[in-house]
């Protein structure tokens, strides 16, 4: 079966799980798992750009993740940095906007200010959007948006208007969320965004996630009759 380019989610999100395990079987270090894992980000990221996907969000360093050994988020943080380096030249090839969101100013410094340096110099790209959760927890996001509100001193606010105040504000909703590697649970993933995303979960580990299982998430996405809670019913 063919996909549907009428019938396209706009915004994909992607919990990018199973590189520890994808390098445990076989006898690897987890480090080489998460660079196994980068490498089908571009390729992913490059995937959903030419279907016409608008926005391509990964949860790739979650607030939890700095409860892991030290080495591995400081070798994370590397290969974040050696993919900004890599990938510079295939983001303006592929015109990729690139955006950040999360807690960032606990990120290293120099990583920091060389992906928001990457952010600034594709901001004008005119393809997809590829929005990278970085020390992102869903929890805290909504917490950070209710301190806002409260200094403010609004005292009603709408569901519209609390969208304002997230990271995605100047995003659509994900209509998709996929997960590989088999778990079924967001992880404090986009807790606010996702009330009536789409899941399509899958037992492939990240590294070995490759464009014909993008396909396939996409093709049972457009299987589905989204309501958002209405009763839909037919006339005669």
């Amino acid at each position: 079966m063919d996909i549907d380019q009428k019938k396209l989610p706009q915004h994909i999100a992607i919990i990018m799980d199973g590189n520890g395990r994808w390098a445990k079987e076989r006898n690897l270090e987890r480090l080489k798992g998460h660079e196994h894992g980068s490498r089908t980000v571009i390729n992913i990221a490059k995937a959903a750009n030419h279907l016409g996907i608008k926005v391509l969000t990964l949860y790739a360093f979650s607030t939890e993740n700095w409860k892991r050994p030290a080495s591995e988020v400081a070798g994370l943080f590397k290969l974040l940095r050696r993919f900004i380096k890599e990938e510079r030249e295939t983001l303006f090839q592929e015109k990729i906007c690139l955006k950040v969101m999360g807690n960032i100013q606990k990120i290293p410094f120099l990583v920091r200010r060389e992906v928001l340096k990457l952010c600034r110099e594709t901001e004008k790209n005119q393809g997809m959007i590829l929005n990278i959760a970085l020390s992102y927890g869903g929890r805290e996001e909504i917490l950070q948006a209710v301190k806002k509100i409260l200094q403010e001193g609004k005292k009603t606010i709408s569901e519209k208007q609390f969208s304002k105040f997230l990271y995605t504000r100047e995003l659509p909703d994900p209509d998709l969320l996929i997960r590989s590697s088999g778990e079924q649970r967001i992880s404090n993933f986009l807790l606010w965004q996702s009330a009536y995303t789409e899941f399509y979960f899958t037992d492939v580990l990240w590294p070995d996630f490759e464009e014909s299982h993008l396909y396939e998430a996409i093709i049972e996405y457009q299987k589905r009759n989204r309501r958002y809670g209405a009763i839909i019913t037919k006339t005669f």
